[in-house]
């Protein structure tokens, strides 16, 4: 009866070991035709992508840090995130916080904080309206810095659909506002 046993148990994770890499493959295809904005019932959900570019007039290891959550705080009057990791706030890869939206709260997670080679990526989701990739890569210029901010956002529901498009206007002409922000900073500044 005990070989019996460990036949049953054998075939079972024989079989198991043999479906995997086709539920693997399936969650791929699947992951996949979400990824390019329809959900699986069909669904086209807003999906957008942003690029906007300006040039701050300083140094990149002056600029660069300035784009961690933390930090952007002296430059962004706007800008009020609420730290959960880590504590006190420090800018680091891994950072986690949180930003109000009106009666809304948004979940931010830094996925990439290179400032020596001027990446830094946030993502953000606002539960059952968005997820938006937030990802700037810095230049050095002799004693300037390039900067090219790109947004990726996709509503996560019918009703955000709209807010989606309506972003992604406000995404295409933030350069300027940032360029002004963060090149008045520096100037009042200079290290």
């Amino acid at each position: 009866m005990r070989g019996a046993w460990v036949f049953v148990i054998g075939a079972v994770c024989g079989a198991a070991g043999a479906l995997l890499p086709r539920a693997a493959m399936h969650a791929h295809a699947t992951l996949y035709e979400t990824h390019r904005g329809q959900t699986m019932s069909g669904t086209v959900r807003a999906h957008t992508e942003e690029k906007f570019v300006f040039t701050a007039r300083a140094p990149m290891e002056q600029v660069a840090p300035l784009f961690g959550a933390d930090r952007e705080r002296v430059w962004s009057s706007k800008w009020e995130p609420t730290f959960i990791h880590p504590l006190p706030a420090t800018d680091a890869q891994g950072m986690v916080f949180t930003v109000a939206h009106g009666h809304l709260a948004s979940v931010w997670v830094n996925t990439v904080f290179d400032l020596k080679n001027g990446r830094v990526q946030y993502v953000y989701v606002i539960p059952d309206a968005l997820a938006t990739v937030i990802t700037l890569q810095l230049t050095p210029q002799r004693n300037e810095t390039h900067v090219e901010v790109e947004y990726a956002r996709t509503a996560l529901s019918a009703e955000a659909d709209e807010h989606v498009r309506h972003m992604a206007e406000q995404d295409r002409s933030a350069g300027t506002e940032w360029e002004t922000a963060v090149n008045e900073y520096l100037k009042k500044h200079k290290e």
